[in-house]
This record gives C-alpha cells, structure tokens and sequence, in this order.
C-alpha cells in the first residue's frame, strides 16, 4: 500500500507516516519517544533514612538540618521534605509538657472566661 493511500485509510497525515517510517530505519520499531518530564533530580532519595534524620535532629532549624545532612542540601529543601513526611515542627512549651490533661483544660477555661471578662468583678487570691 502505498504512503498516500494509507495516510487516507488511517486519517493521518502523510508527514506522521513518514517520520514512523523513519524511527523504524533509526531504532527498528515504531515505538513513541519515552516521555521524561525535565526536572530536578531530587536531593533526598532515601526517604527512611531521612524520617530517622527528622526524628534524630527535630529540635534542630532546617539551616542547622541542611548542615547536618550528608549532601549539600538547602534549608527549603529540608522543609518541603519534612512536610512531606509528615513531621511538623510544632513543639510544646514547658508548662504544657509538664500539665496534666485535667490542668491544661482547666488553664484554657480560665484564659477562656477572662477574655469573655467574666473576672472582671471578682477577686483571685
């Protein structure tokens, strides 16, 4: 069958026919181009061994992180990757580390009623 003929039987267009001629002769089959996307390589490829890192150095900064790591990494990079796994860098302050549940609770009724001015006319000792 001839290029025009089957360009009209397949509905493409004679060009497409060509160039799938072409990747034949140059790579012996009419597979498509693999389609990589360009973009960074990305720094941290062991993601175990980052949550132990994370879990080792938490009480550290990402500026102090990214030192600390073995390839030169930046602080951004330690913070996408650290959201990425899950680890938030919120911390608990003394007091709150060392309240009970039942204290703690009773602490945020207190701030809670004093902001709603419910103390304003009585007297704490």
């Amino acid at each position: 069958m001839s290029k025009t003929k089957a360009s009209q039987f397949f509905h493409l267009s004679r060009n497409t026919i060509n160039l799938w001629l072409q990747r034949k002769a140059q790579t012996g089959d009419f597979l498509p181009k693999p389609n990589h996307r360009p973009g960074n390589n990305h720094q941290i490829t062991d993601w175990h061994k980052f949550k132990a890192f994370a879990q080792e150095h938490g009480d550290k900064t990402s500026a102090q992180m990214a030192q600390l790591w073995d390839d030169d990494i930046s602080p951004g990079t330690i913070s996408r990757a650290l959201k990425k796994i899950g680890f938030t860098r919120k911390q608990l302050t003394a007091t709150k580390k060392v309240m009970s549940n039942s204290e703690r609770s009773l602490l945020l009724r207190l701030n809670i009623w004093s902001r709603k001015g419910w103390f304003t006319s009585m007297k704490l000792a």
